[in-house]
């Protein structure tokens, strides 16, 4: 019985799995053209134009629009592996590989005992809600790594310390996946990992670090948490603007460099939150190496000057590890998760134009989306918190004491 069960719910699976990737390449491949603005353009004009240039050795140091680790060179060049395809259609053909990969990973770990296929659910529903952005960006590539890292984390840390530093060189953020990380193995691995990687751009390749400055000066960007306050006032007459400024749409006026300060201030204040946790947490269960990812995830994307689209892409990933664990807590944050990822791809790229205009339905989904991600952020670290650390024992109650009063009758 239970192996029929497993057979039917692998075979629903895989057949929704292949239909929906389908219909995601025929939307890459413009077969049929997805709403709202063109996605893949960032393939076809700003990867490939900085493919031309990494191909001589060099990063793009002129383009400010390059925000990104050293190793993110590798994701840029790597659709020369498919040279018999022009560049836009090698990219999306890797990026393919990379969710099929995930699948894989998520499949392998959740027919283990004590595991669940659960989390491959996760995955195959929350990619194709996000939309063709998630082939036309190389964030599930980096997905792919942070995926493979946690899986082999509660087991080969070593491993998990090697992914975890090749996956922030790619994206820093897979950084975050090393919270939890018991003995010294994994961040011996990470810091030498990271180490070689750093030395070897940093020799081989002018302006390796470039990304740091040109990150720094970003402002704040149309989807994010902060930028709900302009939104709103704009409804009265503030005096700013929206432009396509460091690669993205932002805000550029009056009070932006204060929201954007206050927006690293949360983000530092989160660091803080998940720096005490780790500090307090006594009780570290298998799935706890993922949850604590998908929280410190969460803290981090939530709070960014910018949210776009494709860092769902990460939170999704993340959240299918969580729930190849039957004892995780991370359901109903994950859930959230999801209905925010649906309300992502009606944002951007559906009706981006409404969130540009600030109009009642561009702020609707804005309020919609980031409200979504806040809610499932508090959730989830709640459950961390209420699932690792233990509640003081109470205080005991002291003993009533009775007196005898000896009481003298009169004689």
């Amino acid at each position: 019985m239970e192996t029929t069960g497993t057979r039917r719910s692998l075979a629903w699976l895989l057949g929704i799995w292949a239909l929906t990737r389908v219909i995601l390449l025929l939307f890459v491949f413009k077969v049929y053209v997805f709403p709202g603005p063109d996605v893949t353009s960032d393939v076809s004009v700003i990867y490939q134009g900085w493919y031309e240039v990494l191909r001589t050795g060099t990063f793009p140091l002129d383009d400010v629009t390059w925000q990104y680790p050293p190793a993110a060179a590798l994701a840029v060049l790597s659709p020369a592996l498919v040279f018999w395809l022009d560049y836009p259609s090698a990219f999306f053909v890797l990026a393919f590989t990379a969710d099929l990969a995930v699948l894989l990973l998520l499949l392998y770990a959740g027919l283990r005992p004590g595991r669940t296929l659960r989390g491959v659910w996760v995955w195959v529903a929350g990619v194709p809600l996000l939309g063709p952005t998630v082939y036309a960006r190389y964030d599930v590539m980096v997905t792919a790594v942070a995926v493979a890292a946690l899986l082999a984390g509660t087991r080969h840390p070593r491993v998990l310390g090697a992914l975890a530093a090749f996956g922030a060189m790619l994206k820093v953020w897979p950084a975050l996946l090393l919270l939890a990380a018991r003995g010294r193995a994994a961040w011996g691995w990470a810091a030498l990992t990271a180490g070689v990687l750093s030395a070897v751009f940093a020799l081989a390749m002018p302006g390796a670090f470039a990304f740091l400055t040109f990150q720094r000066e970003r402002g704040t960007e149309v989807e994010s948490l902060g930028a709900l306050v302009f939104h709103v006032a704009r409804q009265y007459g503030w005096d700013g603007e929206v432009l396509l400024n460091y690669g993205s749409v932002e805000f550029l006026g009056p009070y932006v460099d204060v929201v954007s300060t206050a927006a690293l201030v949360l983000t530092g204040l989160s660091f803080g939150w998940l720096l005490l946790w780790r500090l307090r947490a006594r009780r570290l269960h298998p799935h706890t190496l993922a949850d604590a990812a998908f929280v410190a995830a969460l803290m981090f994307t939530t709070t960014s000057r910018v949210i776009s689209p494709q860092y769902l892409v990460w939170l999704v990933g993340l959240a299918a590890v969580c729930l190849c664990f039957r004892d995780s807590r991370m359901k109903l944050p994950v859930a959230l998760v999801l209905a925010a990822s649906f309300v992502t791809v009606l944002e951007f790229p559906l009706w981006f134009s409404h969130v540009v205009a600030s109009d009642a339905l561009g702020v609707t989904l804005l309020f919609l989306r980031n409200g979504l991600l806040v809610l499932a952020t508090v959730l989830a670290a709640r459950a961390l918190w209420s699932s690792t650390i233990p509640r003081p024992a109470p205080a005991p109650v002291p003993a009533q004491t009775t007196r005898t009063k000896e009481t003298s009758l009169p004689s």
